[in-house]
């Protein structure tokens, strides 16, 4: 794959819920930071025009981040619109009339899975597959079963170096910045081990509900939306070697090593749940026994972290919206008696703001020698500011730097992890909206108990 920026952007599913409410905020984003100049082609069946596509736009923009006057009419000059059925080979003739010559176009499959295969080989019949690159949509299947087939359809056609699986949750700056934290720091590698670290837990708390997209969530789950997805990203950040060299690849050999080292959840090391009144959501069916709770247990079997357990947790209608990671240290071997100490801990938020603190005792307030845990922040900084995920994602698509996309033995060696339990009829249990899930999580609790982190909404950003 030549290293070459696409020469055109084309998304499939122009006139959906996805475009309207990222897409065309992040083309307009690009465009007023001078990273697009390019055509940008959409292709949906809905009956409408290239002027009708053009006030959509704009009517996305002026409910999703604002109009810029002279970004947006730049934005309408590259647009382009194709409407056809993606069965119709009259479409995909279409769309090649629309690139007009261009060598290197990425397609962005901005549609559900079940329509990748049949726009896939329409592409490709209609000889629009060379030079080209493909960017897809999670979910990447259902199980492992689902994403083998997902991958073979599409290295059917493109090679894996051409190939860019969207994971939003990868666009964030903030997740980066775990990298950072552990390899631009001397002193995080003395303590990042078995030998120091007594457990690590991740929180992916959101204090809202499926907001009307019950259909979708009921044949989901907390555990496919965002465990085997943006919480693995995290875990591998989190537990990975240092990459060998500074490229796209060799970060990705690093975190696929992490998923290869975590045996399969076990039935004892998950308990999921089930939000009251998620029954009575549009969409939802009456028996339904999809989790919006899940917390695990995981180990990693590697020799930075054999014995050291990992805790994920995520759910809806928690009580604050926040994504947390906390490493407990083991405690000293002090002459102080048992009781007095609190374990010392690492503390990375990533949202809703992004902060990096160490907890620590010091001695207390008066004339004695008690002791008294506190927190010292290295650093605080608010959410928002950065580029959004997914201009972010599509720039680097376009680019060909896949340093932060899912390569497929990451996506396969998720679903292995997940995929044994997923198939086992585990109980799901009631817990009330506002709280950190069903009382059963406690068979799922790190040593000396969950974190309950406590962050305001105002620094929350829209796609948390």
């Amino acid at each position: 794959m030549s290293s070459m920026n696409s020469d055109a952007l084309v998304f499939f599913g122009a006139t959906g819920d996805l475009a309207y409410k990222k897409i065309f905020p992040a083309l307009q984003a690009m465009v007023k930071r001078g990273n697009l100049n390019v055509p940008v082609v959409g292709v949906a069946k809905a009956g409408c025009n290239l002027d009708q596509l053009r006030a959509r736009a704009k009517d996305s923009l002026e409910k999703h981040g604002g109009v810029d006057p002279a970004a947006f009419e730049k934005l309408s000059g590259l647009l382009r619109y194709v409407d056809g059925d993606y069965q119709d080979a009259a479409t995909f003739e279409a769309l090649r009339r629309e690139l007009n010559g261009a060598l290197q176009p990425a397609y962005y499959l901005a549609i559900p899975p079940v329509l990748f295969e049949t726009v896939i080989e329409n592409i490709a019949k209609s000889n629009g597959a060379g030079g080209a690159r493909v960017i897809v949509e999670k979910p990447f299947g259902r199980n492992l079963a689902s994403a083998l087939e997902l991958n073979k359809i599409l290295l059917s056609i493109f090679d894996e170096s051409s190939i860019f699986r969207i994971d939003h949750f990868l666009g964030k700056r903030p997740v980066d910045n775990m990298l950072v934290f552990r390899f631009a720091n001397t002193f995080a590698e003395a303590f990042w081990n078995r030998h120091y670290i007594e457990s690590v837990q991740i929180t992916l708390a959101e204090d809202f509900g499926v907001q009307g997209r019950g259909g979708f969530y009921d044949g989901t789950g907390a555990i496919r939306d965002v465990v085997q997805n943006h919480l693995f990203q995290v875990l591998s950040n989190l537990a990975m070697e240092p990459p060998v060299r500074a490229d796209g690849e060799s970060l990705r050999d690093e975190k696929v090593k992490v998923l290869k080292a975590i045996p399969p959840i076990e039935e004892n090391n998950l308990v999921r749940g089930q939000f009251q009144g998620y029954l009575d959501e549009k969409g939802v069916a009456k028996d339904s026994r999809t989790e919006t709770f899940a917390a695990l247990r995981l180990e990693i079997n590697s020799w930075r972290w054999k014995g050291v357990p990992f805790y994920l947790r995520a759910g809806k209608l928690m009580p604050t919206t926040c994504t947390e990671i906390l490493a407990k240290f083991r405690k000293p071997p002090t002459l102080l008696p048992d009781g007095i100490l609190t374990e010392n801990h690492l503390r990375l938020r990533l949202s809703p703001d992004v902060t990096i603190a160490m907890g620590l005792m010091s001695l207390a307030p008066g004339d004695g020698m008690d002791l008294q845990a506190s927190e010292m922040v290295a650093t605080r900084s608010p959410g928002g500011g950065d580029m959004d995920a997914y201009e972010r994602l599509l720039g680097a698509a376009m680019a060909g730097d896949n340093s932060l996309f899912a390569r497929e033995d990451y996506v396969e060696e998720a679903w292995r992890i997940v995929d044994p339990v997923l198939k086992k009829n585990t109980p799901v249990y009631p817990y009330a909206p506002n709280t950190w899930g069903p009382a059963e999580a406690a068979r799922v609790t790190p040593p000396g108990g969950w974190d309950a982190p406590v962050c305001g909404p105002e620094n929350r950003s829209p796609d948390e």
